[in-house]
């Protein structure tokens, strides 16, 4: 059974950092990309950041020079470094696990920037 479970989310203010970790179980990790997602209240659901199995990075335009995404293929985990954090990355972030056709998902993990 796959899993995907994220963790680290919080409350964080303006300008502050969080560290977001995506556990994996069930894949063979090292051969699935892995994406981060975020889905503000009332909003769709979109990409953040992007890891290939290779270790290509891809961001939104709204993260890039803020958040780092990397893989610990040892550990099964991805994870979404963010710093400068700023009221509109408020959402729910989601983990995405990629191979092929296949796709799994993470229950997410809420972040609150708020003065």
């Amino acid at each position: 059974q796959v899993q995907l479970v994220e963790s680290g989310g919080g409350l964080v203010r303006p300008g502050g950092s969080l560290r977001l970790s995506c556990a994996a179980s069930g894949i063979i990790f090292s051969t699935y990309a892995m994406d981060w997602y975020r889905q503000a209240p009332g909003k769709q659901r979109v990409m953040v950041a992007s890891i290939t199995t290779g270790g290509t990075t891809n961001y939104a335009d709204s993260v890039k020079g803020r958040f780092t995404i990397s893989r610990d293929n040892t550990k099964n985990t991805v994870y979404l470094q963010m710093n400068g954090l700023k009221p509109d990355d408020t959402g729910v972030y989601y983990c995405k696990a990629n191979w092929g056709r296949y796709e799994h998902w993470g229950q997410g993990t809420q972040v609150t920037v708020s003065s």
